[in-house]
């Protein structure tokens, strides 16, 4: 284990610094500085190895958390990368962008703040690739079945790599440009720079996989082809169908979806020219929604200099400790704070958003709201309590609904539940046979860890599938939701 007393030594949880915020919202670059590997040292010393380690479980993945802890306090980087590898096929992707429920397991937590599992994964990783540890591994033999995964993000790329290696030959498809879903055009800059992306995709072309960028499978290929062509496909789409809010006044300019906003700025990062971008330049910009999508679009507003940003919940503001109902080991609702919420702009709670209003032209130039109340269980407007908040730009950051249903659903007939996710069986094959979901087209929207362990899941339900048996790890099911007690 690690040291035996480093739980006892230090008890506090150590993080890199933050670059300051008047210097981060003058670039798009990762908001974290290097970290310092004697913090890291101790951070992993505090890991207690217990008898039964929860943060196993909290994991979707199953990481070896104890393992590679033990081994970055002994100071062997390169040996706590293959103990990470051997679970994680990304973890530049989630040291940076999972929530980290591993840590809200974590038995120290019970009676001090938990080890810091989310950082020493990223810095795991990040010394991994700058000492050239982070090889192509490519298949020692081919079977001679192929697999096309349809969808580029955290889930159609694990199963890729996973199929890959496997020896099976596997084509990407991705309808947009350029390869790498919502990691690629759902998350900015400064959360994650795309030079991880291209650093991972460029091992996984090593290894033999291929990428068809800009092929909308439904529309240029369709569906019925596309399985013809190939042994088995994987449907990793995302659930991209985006909750609306309608209310009056909701198709007045200036009111947005968060995506249409995050991927136009994400483009224009990546040098094309988006000539009816929308931006935040000078306006107030209104935020609905108090999750991380909500948070990245705050971050996105302040960096492209928005006059004034209110980011409006229409519940409670969770509070700042765990509460009762949601003991150890579960994943609390906590009060958090964001990078992006440090660098300015307002929050408020118990926010009911009952109007867009507009102008004589036809733009929004305000929110009213009303406070809301509980009744039967229920969240409503507080009748008597409506005020009005400038609004230049609105951003619609409510979640997600689903996957598209259109052309999937017309060209195979594939059933949906009535959470709008594709049907599948315990072996994520949908009544296709020979058609597989993994990620949120099946589970719904979710976290990126679960995306992962889902490829992973996946793939290798696909391989035995193919093969009559697998050597491919499976950690998770299609029924899986987390710890319960």
């Amino acid at each position: 284990m690690a040291d035996p007393k480093g739980f006892l030594k230090v008890t506090e949880r150590e993080l890199p610094k933050r670059r300051p915020v008047s210097v981060r919202l003058m670039d798009w670059k990762e908001v974290y500085e290097a970290g310092d590997p004697a913090q890291l040292r101790r951070q992993a010393g505090r890991c207690m190895d217990c008898g039964i380690p929860f943060c196993h479980q909290g994991c979707p993945l199953g990481n070896l958390i104890p393992e590679w802890n033990d081994l970055m306090w002994r100071g062997e980087g390169r040996q706590a990368i293959e103990r990470l590898h051997a679970t994680n096929n990304f973890p530049e992707f989630t040291g940076r962008l999972c929530p980290a429920p591993c840590e809200d397991s974590c038995v120290l937590g019970i009676s001090q703040p938990p080890v810091t599992i989310k950082q020493i994964e990223h810095d795991i990783i990040d010394q991994a690739w700058s000492n050239g540890w982070v090889q192509p591994h490519p298949p020692q033999r081919l079977t001679g079945k192929t697999v096309a995964v349809v969808g580029s993000g955290p889930a159609g790329l694990a199963a890729a790599q996973q199929l890959t290696r496997a020896g099976h030959t596997v084509a990407v498809y991705e309808r947009d440009d350029r390869i790498g879903g919502l990691l690629r055009y759902g998350i900015p800059d400064f959360k994650m720079e795309k030079k991880h992306i291209e650093a991972r995709l460029a091992q996984m072309t090593a290894e033999g996989t291929r990428f068809r960028a800009g092929v909308d499978i439904g529309v240029d290929i369709s569906w019925p082809d596309l399985k013809a062509r190939y042994d088995a496909v994987v449907i990793a789409t995302g659930a991209m169908v985006p909750r609306d809010l309608p209310i009056p006044g909701r198709d007045l300019a200036g009111v947005h979806f968060a995506m249409e906003y995050l991927v136009q700025q994400n483009r224009v990062g990546a040098g094309d020219s988006v000539p009816t971008q929308i931006t935040a330049e000078g306006k107030h910009v209104v935020v609905l929604g108090g999750g991380d999508t909500g948070a990245d679009c705050i971050g996105t507003a302040h960096r492209q200099k928005a006059a004034s940003v209110t980011n409006l919940a229409i519940g409670k503001q969770p509070p700042n400790e765990r509460p009762e109902h949601q003991p150890w080991p579960t994943t609390p609702t906590l009060f958090e704070v964001q990078t992006a919420h440090e660098e300015g702009g307002r929050r408020e709670y118990l926010a009911s958003t009952v109007e867009f209003v507009g102008n004589e032209v036809g733009e929004v130039v305000a929110v009213r709201v009303a406070e809301t109340e509980y009744l039967d269980g229920r969240r409503v407007p507080k009748a008597g309590t409506e005020r009005e908040i400038p609004a230049d730009l609105v951003l619609l950051a409510l979640g997600f609904t689903g996957p598209e249903q259109d052309t999937l659903g017309e060209q195979f007939a594939v059933p949906f539940d009535q959470r709008g996710n594709v049907v599948r069986d315990d072996d994520y094959q949908t009544q296709e046979p020979g058609v597989f979901v993994a990620g949120d087209a099946g589970r719904g929207q979710s976290l990126i860890v679960w995306a992962i362990a889902e490829g992973r899941a996946a793939a290798a339900a696909v391989d035995r599938y193919l093969e009559g048996e697998t050597a491919l790890p499976s950690p998770i099911r299609p029924t899986d939701r987390g710890i319960t007690i």
